[in-house]
């Protein structure tokens, strides 16, 4: 018989599991969601909208790219008030969408930047107690962690930072590390901060001194995480709790800003990139040192952008993988082999796909989403269109869609919990 002791402790872990498995699934706390890739294991979400129908509110947001996370009853994102010249950190409450705090962690002139970046493009994340967000000031990046209350905990400078193209480093959280990926046009690097007080824990010197964009995405492979992404003239993994570099494939091209994904399936990363050449790449992630030659699976290379993706990362969903290349056009490729399946004009989109039910959600620069159907034939659930721009990429969270546009955010469905 077990001890009472014992059965309490049972009872005890029991709950801790389900919370964080609870915790892990509803929430969308971070660039990509639960998994850091797009997909949600939930189901019961919107396929149709439109201005007016499913919409449980609508509220304005100040400008930028940077898409809604969600944590519990609150959503978090950034934005750029251009007469205070602050980047913000803004919560809103779930239920209504009313702005319950906004700070400016930031306040400097705006920086120079390509025309289709905002000054407010890196996602915020958040762990449940803090609230972590990057901007630049100047030619520096600056690292923040807020409360859930909004008073500010830490606020640190890793380095410099140079891009005429502006600035875009999401901050990804991982075992109690704040990991921010800082390639640029000069010594670019990769640094851990620690979440509790925002002391630097190891910085990775990065390679080729390029500019490029691209979130870390971390998995478990063979019982050893890896972190992996592209950028800077190169794809590489490296080890998340020392910086430690694993493995290396050198290019294939100069710059990248789509993040990178993982297929359970076939067991392989895929990488869609970039410029000025066009890459489609699936990578045995199972090697040692450089692995260019070795551990490539397949690599879609056009002479033209047909088929790849430099901005919206891609998504992976049962057998294929899907993205929207530069000119427009969706596609969906077979993961194992790398034969097109189809290919569909959408319109030209910034937004990363999101997938959860077995559907695929494709938002436009117009606000326009489709609903996919993946398989081998094409197949078109939806059209919905928000009748605004619209360049960040969905939360899903409880059965609900969060979308932000040009001037407002906006949340689709009604919440189930």
């Amino acid at each position: 018989m077990r001890s009472p002791l014992r059965v309490f402790s049972f009872i005890v872990s029991s709950v801790m599991v389900l919370a964080a498995n609870r915790s892990a699934a509803s929430d969308w706390a971070n660039w990509r969601g639960p998994h850091g890739d797009g997909t949600s294991l939930e189901k019961g979400f919107p396929t149709r909208w439109d201005t007016k129908e499913n919409v449980k509110w609508k509220v304005p947001c100040p400008s930028g790219h940077a898409s809604p996370i969600v944590v519990g009853d609150r959503l978090f994102t950034s934005g750029f008030d251009p007469e205070t010249e602050s980047r913000l950190l803004l919560c809103f409450d779930r239920s209504s969408g009313a702005e319950l705090w906004r700070k400016p962690v930031v306040q400097s002139p705006p920086e120079r930047l390509h025309v289709e970046n905002s000054r407010a493009s890196s996602t915020p994340a958040c762990d449940g107690e803090k609230v972590y967000c990057a901007f630049l000031d100047g030619r520096e990046p600056v690292v923040a962690a807020y409360t859930i209350g909004g008073e500010m905990a830490w606020s640190t400078r890793p380095g410099l930072f140079s891009s005429v193209h502006g600035f875009c480093s999401t901050p990804v959280l991982w075992k109690g590390k704040v990991i921010v990926n800082c390639d640029h046009d000069g010594p670019g690097y990769i640094v851990a901060l620690s979440a509790r007080d925002g002391h630097e824990l190891w910085r990775i010197a990065r390679p080729n001194r390029t500019r490029s964009y691209v979130a870390p995405l971390i998995r478990e492979i063979n019982g050893k995480a890896q972190m992996v992404l592209s950028g800077s003239k190169c794809i590489a993994s490296y080890d998340p709790e020392t910086g430690a570099e694993l493995w290396m494939i050198d290019g294939p091209t100069d710059q990248f800003v789509a993040s990178m994904v993982y297929s359970s399936r076939t067991q392989w990363m895929y990488m869609t990139g970039g410029f000025p050449a066009h890459h489609l790449m699936a990578i045995k992630p199972d090697g040692t040192g450089n692995v260019t030659k070795t551990h490539v699976a397949w690599h879609y290379n056009p002479p033209s952008a047909v088929g790849v993706s430099y901005v919206p990362s891609p998504i992976i969903e049962e057998d294929w993988v899907l993205l929207t290349d530069d000119r427009g056009f969706a596609h969906a490729f077979d993961a194992r082999s790398g034969e097109i399946v189809w290919q569909e004009r959408f319109g030209r989109q910034h937004a990363s796909l999101v997938s959860a039910g077995g559907l695929v959600y494709f938002l436009n620069d117009v606000g326009e989403c489709r609903v996919v159907n993946p398989s081998d034939k094409f197949a078109v659930v939806a059209v919905n269109r928000l009748e605004e721009a619209a360049y960040a990429s969905p939360a899903l969270s409880e059965g609900q869609i969060f979308l932000r546009s040009d001037k407002h955010l906006w949340c689709i469905g009604e919440r189930k919990k």
